[in-house]
């Protein structure tokens, strides 16, 4: 199977045009990572206008999620199939015309509807602003590129729920769409003008029996992730049929791909060890960053009594460590081995995550910024080199296939961290709840001598609700503990894998590769 490369940097004439096409392949980016997260607070807004239940609404999430996820994978066929400024032409195009409808939706069939269809546009945005990027300049110079694109795909969804709140707000909730439409235009405009189109292999046949078992597989994993905690996990039918319907689907696009003659992702692409390598640290990378993301808000909101701008305000710095980083982390990769800048990066993240496994409700603000902005430069440090490390040695034939598929493993991670700590954390909660609970009878004197006695005295009613408060209170303290500690031994291997990467050359001049013939 061929497979065609994009046009490089020399086929523009001007630096004017390139700037262009970085701007607007970075606003697709931007645009698609911002959407990941932005529409998380605007959901009680929307519950009420939509008439849907707390379970309903969810699906306004879910349903972007999972369109997203199926869509990733075949952008690298679809890239060299109908050619890269096609395809980046009518994604943006589709994504800002799906957007304006989710701000115009008047029931909750049509909001879902219409997100799926914001999904299936999204999902190509960042695998080819990211593989438009890589084209555009040479190796010399991809670091200080792969840091200015990071900086959308990583702060997006950090900063997705302080603007999302700002415009509901301000305006109303479905501001959070419409905000799109103005950026999509112009992206899609920029795009249309200035991007040189890459060569279009009109030969190629899609793979539609590995596409459907990679889509069923993705759709119902994705499925089971987000109702998981909700539905009890495998005490529900519903998630053991997901469970299994996801697994069925995995199994038979593997058994597809590494059997057929030409499956829609190519097997070469496995073949590089730095690639393989990196796609597992964007897994681990992906779990920690929403996660973390997805329990420090309530944490703060609900235990620390921050509100919502002072909580907003305090997860700040995270973004603005891992911009801080991402401006050095391209240039020091070029002058050090990029697997050291990798390690320290781990090894900042790990830190923080320890750290903030003993926190408490009462701790102190600045040293709260401290560490999440500690955290950031770690995942900075992380973020750059891995890509350069990923795309170093693949061939260029399959760098839209090799940003696919590190955008879809990078989606599965978040997914899965998110799922993971939260069942961990109502988990601990309950074995907090009844383990504190034990220490509550009638020989703990603190509960039968002086005035304490009487507001938590379990033989009243008034009593025995403030008492059941401060249990509560102190399980989930402990509970958010462990969650911290949790998330700190499941990123422990990030480790393992940067030593099984292989040292690149990233100053080598781009090898001059047209297409390769599977």
């Amino acid at each position: 199977m061929t497979r065609a490369i994009g046009a490089s940097h020399e086929a523009y004439e001007s630096k004017f045009e390139l700037r262009i096409v970085m701007l607007c392949s970075m606003a697709g980016t931007l645009m698609q990572a911002l959407d990941s997260t932005i529409a998380n607070v605007a959901l009680p807004y929307m519950q009420g206008s939509l008439q849907a239940s707390r379970d309903q609404i969810t699906w306004v999430l879910t349903s972007y999620i999972v369109a997203s996820a199926i869509m990733t994978a075949p952008v690298g066929w679809l890239a060299s199939r109908f050619g890269r400024k096609n395809l980046a032409v009518v994604c943006i195009t589709g994504f800002t015309i799906a957007s304006m409808m989710c701000g115009a939706a008047q029931s909750l069939e049509q909001m879902i509807l219409f997100r799926i269809l914001q999904g299936v546009f999204g999902a190509a945005l960042s695998p080819l602003s990211q593989s438009i990027m890589l084209d555009l300049y040479p190796p010399q110079k991809r670091g200080s590129i792969m840091a200015i694109w990071g900086m959308g795909v990583m702060v997006g969804p950090i900063l997705g729920p302080t603007l999302g709140g700002y415009l509901t707000d301000v305006y109303n909730w479905r501001w959070v769409f419409y905000i799109n439409v103005p950026f999509g235009l112009a992206a899609a405009t920029g795009t249309w003008l200035f991007l040189r189109d890459t060569h279009r292999d009109e030969s190629l046949r899609f793979d539609w029996t590995g596409f459907a078992a990679l889509g069923i597989g993705l759709g119902a994993f994705q499925l089971m992730l987000d109702r998981g905690t909700s539905q009890d996990w495998f005490g529900s039918m519903e998630i053991i049929a997901e469970c299994v319907v996801g697994a069925l689907g995995f199994y038979l696009f593997l058994v597809h791909m590494f059997t057929s003659e030409r499956p829609f992702i190519p097997r070469a692409i496995f073949a590089d060890r730095n690639f393989v390598s990196s796609l597992f640290l964007m897994f681990a990378l992906g779990l920690v960053m929403l996660a973390s993301s997805a329990l420090l808000p309530p944490y703060l909101q609900n235990l620390g009594g921050y509100s919502v701008t002072d909580t907003g305000l305090l997860l700040a710095p995270r973004g603005v460590g891992t911009m801080f980083a991402m401006l050095f982390a391209g240039r020091l990769a070029f002058r050090f081995d990029p697997r050291y800048l990798m390690t320290g990066g781990v090894l900042l993240l790990l830190w923080s995550i320890w750290e903030m496994s003993n926190w408490t409700p009462a701790v102190a603000p600045s040293w709260l910024v401290f560490t999440t902005f500690i955290q950031g430069i770690g995942m900075g440090f992380i973020f750059v080199p891995m890509n350069l490390v990923a795309f170093a040695t693949l061939p260029p034939v399959y760098r839209t296939d090799g940003t696919a598929l590190i955008n879809l493993i990078r989606n599965v991670g978040m997914a899965v961290g998110v799922s993971i700590t939260t069942t961990v954390l109502a988990s601990s909660i309950q074995t907090a709840h009844s383990q504190l609970a034990e220490h509550v009878t009638r020989f703990n004197r603190a509960l039968s001598v002086n005035g304490p006695s009487m507001m938590w005295n379990p033989s009243l009613p008034f009593g025995l609700q403030q008492l059941n408060g401060v249990v509560e209170r102190n399980a989930q303290v402990i509970a958010y503990a462990n969650d911290f500690l949790f998330m700190f031994f499941i990123s422990v291997p990030a480790l393992l894998v940067i030593f099984l990467m292989k040292k690149p050359t990233l100053s080598q001049a781009p090898t001059a590769m047209e297409a390769v013939a599977e």
